[in-house]
């Protein structure tokens, strides 16, 4: 049976917003729940390779909940976080409320906007992420290809998201969980067990890392390169634009 979340065609982008519409309060508890808070030390070393200086401009896109997003900007960045979804940029304005920081310039911008139509110029940001997003859209090449076209020269682009483990063994327990456990955190945590059942959905049809590398290099990006967590069950893919 197919997940009602998951359309390879141009019904995606729908299906997409309307499961966050439906999963975005809960969203970081149960992320917390799957991953055992794994995923807060993760996005942190998204952050520590992006290698940010202060003041730097920082774009996140499909930023979510706002992890990424607060987190470059509390180290001084100058940030834009960016999401098709009203209602998880409202839970990231929340947050960003509750920890005391008011809105750009003091702390992140929140913005409503499509990934594939980045409404900024050419060369407007130093450090580009994605995390947990670029595998949700309709096209990940022309999500990549915007997030260079905003990259300065020499900007750093970072992608955090599942993986595919070359080991068999590996992949396949990792597989069984996300097709198991996961599924049955959302029926309990959100109603929905095909919301988080639509991880694994999506991840059979997206190349992760290494499709992500290859991509990267072929759209020119520079010293591209894959830092593989547990094993390559999470992965950051990092590239850089041309000078």
């Amino acid at each position: 049976m197919s997940n009602p979340f998951y359309d390879p065609g141009e019904l995606r982008a729908t299906r997409v917003k309307d499961l966050f519409a439906r999963i975005a309060a809960r969203y970081d508890h149960i992320n917390d729940l799957q991953s055992f808070g794994l995923h807060r030390y993760w996005k942190r070393k998204v952050i520590d390779l992006a290698r940010g200086q202060t003041s730097d401009m920082a774009l996140d896109v499909c930023c979510g909940t706002g992890d990424l997003a607060l987190g470059l900007a509390g180290r001084g960045l100058r940030v834009v976080g960016l999401d098709f979804s009203a209602e998880m940029l409202g839970v990231a304005v929340n947050r960003q409320r509750r920890c005391g920081s008011e809105p750009h310039p003091q702390g992140p911008l929140f913005i409503q906007a499509d990934a594939l139509k980045l409404p900024f110029p050419d060369c407007s940001f130093k450090v580009v992420t994605v995390a947990y997003g670029l595998r949700n859209l309709s096209d990940f090449r022309a999500g990549l290809r915007e997030m260079k076209r905003v990259a300065l020269p020499g900007a750093r682009l970072l992608v955090l998201d599942f993986g595919k483990p070359d080991n068999p063994v590996l992949r396949a327990a990792y597989f069984g969980y996300l097709r198991l456990f996961v599924p049955i955190l959302g029926l309990v945590f959100s109603g929905s067990s095909s919301a988080y059942s639509y991880i694994l959905e999506s991840l059979k049809h997206y190349p992760a890392q290494r499709g992500v590398a290859a991509q990267m290099t072929e759209l020119g990006l520079k010293n591209v390169r894959i830092v593989n967590v547990l094993g390559g069950v999470m992965s950051i893919n990092i590239g850089e634009a041309p000078p």
